[in-house]
């Protein structure tokens, strides 16, 4: 809900918003660069205009 990352990864391929958000905050219990990668998708998903 911050930048709409999870909510632009759920349009695309047709998933629930909720889900995405889930496994997302899950992921970032795990090692490895979510966090940069969140950062990166922020800035590369275009903006929703409607």
């Amino acid at each position: 809900m911050i930048a709409g990352v999870c909510a632009g990864i759920a349009r695309r391929f047709g998933w629930d918003p909720t889900v995405v958000r889930v496994v997302a905050v899950a992921s970032i219990l795990l090692p490895g660069p979510q966090i940069l990668a969140y950062a990166i998708l922020w800035v590369v998903i275009p903006t929703d205009r409607a």
